[in-house]
């Protein structure tokens, strides 16, 4: 949904600003609170599992043969997590709805946007973080045996053949990017800048060991960084590994703490072949992205002075083209169905409604499927970002979405059928 030439100025005079940014929207939202609720749409009907979710877009839930729909079942009321609260991980089998719900383990290490980053790793291991008194962990579980192995580091993304992973400061993200990690320590070098001690990890599951392959000091080195850029704190998060494990993507960012708080983005592909690095040619901001099977990135970012979703056609991020605007000039998480075609959402409205969208990248047909309700009760504050994104998420075939939605008041984990839409 393309916002109208009115929110399109607010946005671009507030969108360097995240704080600034948050409470000017809710301002707005707030005139159309008035206004009665409007009706739910969607294409098919949705199952909605109210007390679990999944969290963010760019991993499937859903096995490689898509009869398991993993899920984190919530323990605690509504509110943020605290240090030790368990976040209850496991399945439902599924073969078009999901049935009965199987319990892999607890987790302690959580939040409401990524979960514990709970993925396959492979086609018969999950993982997903943990705490261990102080430490955090990531549990590598094999579905079949019932027998889980500690994996002594925090992982962000496995690689699909289930070996590698990566990794980085939980805790650094949190101070830079609060709501998006832990509330643990792990060699964080909060105290440096652009420290040459942390950054981007590559973890070999089967050993339990990682190295760092990437330092912010060796970031702060590639591309065009300026000076003043080096006097803000940088961090990496949103790593993924390419379909054939060849690359690992990942954002680079940086943060400006004075009286407000700014941010910069970047996307990045390292080549564990060549060990070299392609930065994407965006200005300032990207903020999500997933890989297709062509080894094709979609990300929601600027080029030039125009935000969009961009289509980059290789993994060095040279040759894009941009992708349905400006029919969607809003930002949205992403998931391929097919090597043509996404699904993407939309963050609420005016009305504080959620959008779903088919998009072919081809044609620019975007085809609405769903368009729910998200409640201000949902809504993120300062320091509380506890909101909740459809980060819709397709399964292996291309026929079901998964995504989180709180349109039926409770936070739930939902699936539609998508296959004639």
């Amino acid at each position: 949904m393309a916002m109208n030439k009115f929110e399109k100025l607010v946005y671009d005079a507030v969108k360097k600003n995240p704080n600034i940014k948050l409470k000017v929207r809710n301002i707005y939202q707030s005139v159309f609170d008035l206004l009665p609720n409007k009706k739910d749409f969607s294409t098919n009907e949705i199952q909605a599992k109210e007390g679990y979710f999944f969290g963010f877009h760019d991993v499937s839930p859903f096995s490689f043969d898509d009869t398991k729909l993993l899920a984190n079942r919530l323990t605690i009321p509504f509110r943020m997590p605290k240090r030790g609260d368990i976040l209850e991980v496991g399945y439902f089998h599924f073969d078009g709805k999901m049935r009965d719900y199987v319990k892999i383990g607890d987790c302690h290490a959580w939040n409401y946007h990524k979960g514990c980053r709970l993925q396959w790793a492979g086609e018969d291991h999950v993982i997903y973080n943990d705490a261990v008194g102080d430490e955090l962990v990531s549990q590598l579980c094999c579905v079949s045996k019932k027998q889980t192995k500690t994996i002594p580091f925090p992982i962000d993304s496995a690689s699909f053949c289930g070996t590698m992973a990566t990794s980085f400061s939980y805790g650094r993200l949190e101070k830079l990017m609060p709501g998006y990690g832990y509330a643990y320590e792990d060699e964080t070098y909060n105290h440096l800048k652009v420290p040459s001690e942390t950054g981007l990890f590559l973890g070999n599951l089967t050993k339990g060991t990682r190295e760092l392959i990437l330092s912010l000091d060796d970031l702060s080195k590639v591309g065009d960084i300026s000076l003043s850029d080096l006097e803000s704190h940088h961090y990496v998060t949103h790593s993924l590994f390419s379909p054939d494990n060849r690359y690992i993507s990942f954002l680079h960012r940086w943060v400006n703490e004075d009286n407000v708080l700014k941010r910069w983005s970047r996307l990045v592909v390292y080549d564990l072949v060549t060990k070299k690095c392609h930065v994407a040619p965006t200005n300032d901001m990207v903020s999500h992205y997933v890989w297709n099977k062509k080894n094709q990135i979609v990300a929601y970012c600027r080029v030039g002075d125009i935000d969009s979703h961009v289509l980059f056609e290789e993994p060095t991020l040279q040759k894009f083209k941009r992708v349905a605007y400006p029919k969607l000039n809003s930002d949205g998480h992403q998931s391929f169905i097919t090597p043509e075609t996404f699904v993407t959402d939309t963050y609420p409205d005016k009305y504080r409604m959620a959008n779903l969208y088919k998009v072919d990248s081809t044609s620019n047909e975007t085809v609405l499927l769903a368009r729910i309700n998200s409640f201000k009760k949902f809504q993120s504050r300062t320091r509380k970002h506890w909101c909740c994104d459809l980060h819709p998420r397709m399964n292996r075939k291309g026929d079901v979405v998964c995504f989180d939605s709180v349109h039926t008041g409770e936070r739930a984990l939902c699936t539609m059928d998508i296959k004639n839409s």
